[in-house]
């Protein structure tokens, strides 16, 4: 087994880190938070929550506020497991 086997592509994005860094310490957090948290475009944003959707890291809800749509975001139970299993990989990996 090598050092690098915990570390999870999934995550090997900066915006992707900070998703998910900020669904850790949060239930959940929506679109505009998330893009002002991280300053992320739109575009960017989006394109990186949507990988973390089909890796099934993070649910996605989708509504409505009076008449402005909300996206919602949080981590599911395998995205938190897979993010602590990749944080501890790297702090192993940064400590050899």
């Amino acid at each position: 087994m090598s050092l690098i086997d915990n570390i999870n592509k999934a995550f090997d994005h900066r915006i992707r880190l900070g998703i998910m860094s900020v669904l850790m310490v949060n239930d959940h957090a929506d679109f505009k938070m998330l893009k002002e948290l991280l300053g992320a475009t739109d575009g960017n944003l989006a394109s990186h929550t949507k990988a973390l959707e089909k890796s099934a890291y993070i649910k996605v809800e989708k509504s409505f506020i009076g008449r402005k749509p909300n996206t919602r975001y949080s981590a599911t139970k395998l995205g938190k497991l897979q993010f602590k299993k990749h944080i501890n990989a790297l702090e192993k990996l940064i400590g050899k």
